[in-house]
């Protein structure tokens, strides 16, 4: 099969050929369709998340057909379309994984990070934790909701019933909550890079009431903000901006260093939490909300072989929505 293989981390993806994979016991051998290019590929890519096991194919927003079952699937069928997310594997034994908080699991596995991922013609996936695809959604609309979506509907929920919601970076995930959050009832105020006026008026055409640059205050409190970018100079900034009682999301799997900040800025009951991969019930719950919505995503297609092109548009802020690599 093709694929775009990571050698070494800060080292362009190789396009190369591999042998196709076999599915093993509760495993399906998916015919990958699209696979999207997420923040967490870049940061396995530039090093930011140590040890990933390389030479390593990345991608976890995998969305494709059913081609072989291994002994004991039963959850799919051939031919069904799937998605894969970044959660990939957990153990199924220990306390978080026995609470409903297998996301925290210690031996938990993840696509695109210790098992092979979507940049290639084909993956194998636990079928526990694959998802049927709505039938609303193409797969191109389709492969940015498993982590994009996932994760920031997760952050969405971690920020609690809050009216005024506060968007830092309006980038993939941000572009799709921005609609569920809408949805809910809730108003959005988008905060964007310096100067950055074509991701302003993109906050606003998807339902932001107000954006503007993230050192700017909002022109109002708010009473939850969610940190989509790995900025931590915007941890302050985002507490600045929430009222009292008010919460700060952290939803990046890596952040930058968070600087020393007053105490005065996180007094009044103001909190800040972070959020950690997904859980299955968010997929199943997730999944079930957005053709409601519906979630539109704001997608832009590139060649298999042009997944290092992705990641420095990524990189570089050029993409306006989610970036999809089409095999």
């Amino acid at each position: 099969m093709r694929a775009m293989l990571l050698r070494a981390q800060r080292q362009p993806l190789e396009a190369t050929e591999l042998p196709q994979p076999e599915a093993g016991p509760g495993q399906v051998l998916i015919k990958t369709t699209v696979c999207a290019v997420c923040r967490t590929d870049l940061h396995v890519f530039d090093g930011d998340l140590p040890e990933p096991v390389l030479p390593l194919v990345l991608g976890h927003e995998i969305v494709g057909q059913v081609e072989q079952l291994g002994v004991g699937v039963d959850r799919f069928k051939l031919g069904d379309r799937v998605g894969v997310p970044w959660l990939g594997w957990t153990c199924g034994r220990c306390s978080y994984c026995g609470s409903g908080r297998e996301n925290l699991c210690a031996e938990a596995r993840f696509t695109g990070y210790q098992i092979n991922g979507g940049f290639a013609e084909y993956a194998v996936a636990d079928e526990r934790f694959a998802f049927p695809i709505p039938d609303d959604f193409s797969e191109l609309q389709a492969a940015p909701l498993l982590c994009a979506g996932l994760i920031g509907y997760r952050s969405l929920v971690a920020a609690g019933d809050a009216k005024r919601l506060g968007l830092y970076g309006f980038g993939a995930a941000a572009h799709i909550i921005a609609q569920v959050a809408r949805y809910q009832g809730r108003r959005v105020f988008a905060f964007t890079r310096q100067g950055d006026n074509e991701a302003q008026e993109f906050a606003q055409q998807l339902g932001a009431e107000w954006s503007g640059a993230s050192t700017e205050p909002p022109p109002e409190e708010l009473d939850a903000a969610i940190i989509f970018a790995p900025v931590g100079h915007l941890v302050p900034a985002a507490l600045r901006a929430v009222a009292p009682g008010g919460r700060v999301v952290c939803a990046g799997i890596h952040m930058s260093e968070i600087p020393a900040f007053p105490y005065d800025i996180l007094w009044r009951e103001r909190t800040i939490c972070s959020v950690a991969n997904l859980t299955r019930k968010d997929g199943d719950e997730f999944m079930a909300l957005a053709p409601k919505v519906p979630v539109r995503s704001h997608v832009v297609e590139y060649p298999l072989e042009k997944a290092n092109e992705a990641l420095a548009d990524l990189r570089e802020g050029r993409l306006r929505g989610a970036a999809v690599l089409v095999p």
